[in-house]
């Protein structure tokens, strides 16, 4: 299936938690002089409009960025890109995760950006081919394991799909060990959604199975709207790096403090 697209949700409160994380471990990637590898697997199209119809429509970027920025410490690695992005693109403009990457991103590090749906994976081009970005159109999963073990070898990987494919909470866990195996250096962060009838559940245990020392965070909010299943947002990291276990701790306590 390949009908989701992630301009309807851009900029929620899962995409605050999830590119805060994102941000904080990228610069801490970048802050060594050594090159690095980051790769995408659902990379979306990387640049979002919130005054586009579609952001409009939903109104989680209005419940989500547009309250939530304001959270961070002004510092923050995150409201760093968001400025950056924003100069360039205007005060409406919100970076995707691949944004967030090319612009911590080094000139000696690699990006490799995948994404199967059509309609993104050509605005994916477009605003992420300027970057020295490697763009493809491909199904991500299979590429985590054909791009792995990348060169440079050190850097992360960010798994992020829509899970409108339901078997992807069975393979997720499979495919992580697979590229683990081959790539044992790599951060590899998982995003998954905390859904009212709490799917991610099996998956998460079989990960923590996998990988005990690995770095859970979730935070909580309420359903944007009536129907609405999301109640939280979750990443898995494996081999989180020195410092996150703090951050992530951080960022637990702002959302919960603002969820009262």
């Amino acid at each position: 299936m390949l009908s989701y697209q992630h301009i309807f949700h851009a900029g929620n409160l899962a995409d605050v938690h999830k590119h805060a994380l994102l941000a904080w471990t990228l610069d801490y990637l970048v802050a060594k002089d050594k090159p690095l590898s980051y790769i995408e697997t659902h990379a979306g199209r990387g640049l979002y409009d919130l005054t586009a119809a579609e952001a409009e429509k939903t109104g989680e970027a209005a419940a989500g960025i547009a309250k939530a920025e304001a959270w961070l410490p002004a510092d923050h690695p995150y409201r760093r890109r968001l400025a950056e992005v924003r100069a360039h693109h205007g005060d409406m403009a919100y970076p995707g995760s691949p944004l967030i990457a090319a612009t911590t991103l080094r000139s000696a590090d690699v990006m490799h950006l995948c994404e199967l749906h059509p309609q993104e994976f050509r605005a994916l081009q477009t605003n992420l081919t300027p970057w020295g970005a490697h763009v493809a159109q491909v199904n991500g999963l299979e590429a985590a394991l054909a791009l792995t073990p990348p060169t440079p070898r050190r850097g992360m990987m960010l798994i992020d799909p829509s899970y409108e494919v339901k078997d992807d909470y069975d393979t997720i866990p499979k495919t992580i060990a697979k590229v683990a195996k081959r790539w044992n250096v790599g951060i590899i962060a998982l995003w998954y959604p905390i859904l009212l009838d709490i799917p991610h559940v099996p998956m998460l245990a079989a990960m923590t199975r996998e990988f005990p020392e690995g770095l859970t965070s979730e935070v909580r909010f309420p359903p944007i709207r009536a129907g609405h299943r999301m109640a939280g947002s979750g990443m898995f990291f494996v081999n989180p790096p020195y410092g996150l276990a703090e951050e992530a701790a951080r960022l637990h306590a702002i959302f919960e403090a603002h969820r009262r």
